[in-house]
């Protein structure tokens, strides 16, 4: 089966990595590393989450890491908005996008927003309306596709009828997400051969946990039928703090060594790219879990 030449790898190890971490990452560290991210290759970068401090501690800084950044005009610099208050906040960062997220499951969205999707969907609606005035780009997560930690398995037809509503509202892109790392490649392909057909997949991302190491499995199939977009922690840092044991984003560095290797351009520099997740290494208080570093931590050369 013909695969793209090319993938996009959207980095989201500064937001997605860093709200999972038991401990408060320093600003100035956060600050360097993305300095440092921005210097790979990548095209995204997903800075921080403009969420209350009192549910992600973590990133109660976004405002202030996104002012002290060093921006490079190819890079989109983005974060994740929860709602009115997050989006003012995002505006003063000057972001290039935002993100709205949603869950697929009733009750992870309850456990994650504290609200029902019925009434979820009015106040994205709203956020992305209020986005686009301002000219800026709109991403939309919808969480628990591939299964849900409360519910089980989600139904098809519930994530088409969802992803359809979000488009409505005028995303530009959809990132589908496997929150809890529950995904098999014959799962994907049947959600992603129905979302194919009625969406247009270059408008769709994954984003997929490695917590039963499946990611790049799944990065594989999707990729077979034509997806190459791709979100990912440098390090595999992250998970969803709202559904228990479900730690290990696909890593990044795994995820560029495969693409590489298959002959897949994504135009970022592997050598950097671990020289990134050498610093953040270097401040964290426990090994990075993916591949590359575990080489890296028992005295090899990743590269």
């Amino acid at each position: 089966m013909k695969m793209p030449n090319h993938a996009i790898i959207k980095e989201v190890g500064p937001r997605d990595g860093l709200q999972n971490e038991a401990s408060i990452l320093a600003t100035e560290h956060k600050v360097e590393w993305i300095n440092h991210l921005s210097e790979t290759g990548l095209s995204y970068i997903e800075i921080s989450s403009f969420v209350h401090p009192k549910w992600i501690p973590q990133l109660a800084d976004a405002l202030e890491v996104a002012r002290n950044i060093q921006r490079h005009s190819q890079v989109t610099y983005a974060a994740l908005v929860p709602n009115k208050i997050g989006l003012k906040r995002a505006l003063e960062a000057n972001l290039d996008e935002i993100s709205v997220f949603m869950s697929a499951s009733e009750t992870h969205n309850k456990k994650n927003i504290n609200k029902t999707i019925a009434e979820t969907l009015p106040v994205l609606e709203s956020i992305v309306r209020e986005a686009k005035q301002h000219g800026l780009s709109v991403r939309g997560y919808l969480s628990t596709v591939f299964g849900c930690p409360y519910e089980g398995e989600v139904a098809i037809d519930q994530v088409i009828t969802l992803s359809q509503s979000l488009f409505n509202m005028g995303i530009d892109e959809l990132s589908l997400g496997d929150t809890i790392g529950v995904a098999n490649p014959k799962q994907v392909a049947n959600i992603l051969i129905r979302l194919r057909e009625a969406f247009p997949h270059k408008n769709i991302a994954l984003h997929f946990h490695d917590t039963r190491g499946t990611a790049l499995a799944n990065c594989l199939t999707a990729l077979q039928l034509g997806f190459n977009t791709f979100d990912s922690s440098l390090g595999g840092l992250g998970g969803c703090p709202y559904a228990k044991g479900a730690s290990g984003n696909l890593a990044t560095d795994d995820l560029l060594y495969m693409l590489e290797g298959m002959g897949i351009a994504t135009g970022i520099n592997r050598k950097k790219l671990l020289q990134a997740a050498q610093y953040i290494q270097g401040v964290l208080p426990q090994p990075l879990p993916s591949h590359h570093m575990q080489i890296f931590a028992k005295g090899g050369n990743p590269l």
